[in-house]
């Protein structure tokens, strides 16, 4: 008779104790991605605002360039 499957205890190693924030998905690497996020986010707002003080800055240049002209 082949021997007894059922008892697997300890096969395939022991694993490593987690702490209550990594098992709620809050551990260290979910600290990196939070502060790569927040990189991303802080780059696309400095690029925005970048574009809309061009944009302004193109808008005032015409602006002033056409108010002489109606004088």
């Amino acid at each position: 008779m082949a021997k007894s499957r059922n008892n697997l205890l300890g096969v395939g190693g022991q694993r490593k104790k987690l702490s209550r924030a990594e098992q709620q998905a809050a551990g260290p690497s979910r600290n990196a991605d939070r502060q790569t996020a927040e990189e991303k986010k802080q780059e696309l707002v400095r690029k925005m605002r970048e574009r809309a003080q061009a944009s302004a800055a193109s808008s005032d240049d015409s602006a002033d360039q056409d108010a002489p002209a109606q004088s």
